[in-house]
């Protein structure tokens, strides 16, 4: 019999090492789609979705999960991670630096260790809900875990 093709991803070999329950969510995707659709694809309340942004500021990259429907508030973002500013990083570059692509990109395993902080807002919610690490799957964890699997911090990082 042939063997079914490992469908795990680096985000969740990590959480699995760490022994950190999560729940696998996939949908039909081949293309980059926004968190407000993939929220919409599964039913999912946006309150509970949250986007990894990633931005750099001098020499250094910094990664941030907000929630969907939310924009990153850059000053904040700044001050939370001790930077005079941070900006958007480039399309383009988010594969060079993360090791993952538009739409699938995590907090969770990326080819560095960047400084990550999670909006505070997730502090408030049980689960919340995360790229697995490509297009077509999200993960549904605590946020205090997903913090733990990123090495991450809580920040109060949105513009409200």
């Amino acid at each position: 019999m042939a063997k079914q093709k490992e469908t795990k991803t680096n985000a969740m070999r990590i959480l699995e090492s760490l022994k950190i329950p999560y729940t696998h969510m996939t949908y039909e995707c081949d293309e980059f789609t926004d968190g407000l659709q993939i929220a919409d694809l599964l039913s999912l309340p946006y309150e509970k979705v949250y986007k990894t942004l990633v931005t750099t500021g001098g020499r250094d990259y910094f990664v941030f999960v907000i929630p969907i429907a939310k924009e990153l508030d850059l000053k904040a973002a700044a001050r939370s991670v001790g930077q005079k500013s941070v900006e958007m990083i480039h399309v383009r570059d988010i594969n060079k630096v993360t090791g993952y692509i538009r739409g699938g990109c995590t907090a969770i395993g990326m080819k560095k260790q960047y400084v990550t902080r999670i909006d505070s807002t997730a502090k408030e919610l049980e689960k919340i809900i995360v790229s697995g690490g490509r297009l077509g799957s999200q993960l549904e964890l605590a946020p205090e875990d997903l913090a733990r699997a990123a090495g991450a911090e809580f920040a109060d990082i949105i513009r409200r």
